[in-house]
């Protein structure tokens, strides 16, 4: 599992992962949240995560708050 923050959030379910060292942060999608809502996501939440491959190239899965 990596570690991150929630760099940004956008109203239609979905958000980006600030990780540390990586000059670009990492989409993530609602459906990929693990015990935590969408809704209960903050920016500057710490969050843990593994990267795979989604259909528009990396992308954060597993996506949990820390």
């Amino acid at each position: 599992m990596q570690e991150g923050t929630i760099a940004r959030l956008m109203d239609k379910g979905y958000g980006f992962i600030r990780r540390e060292g990586q000059s670009k942060d990492l989409f993530f999608h609602s459906s990929e949240l693990q015990n935590v809502a969408f809704n209960d996501l903050r920016e500057g939440d710490k969050v843990t995560f593994e990267e795979g491959q989604g259909m528009k190239g990396p992308q954060a899965t597993n996506v949990s708050r820390a």
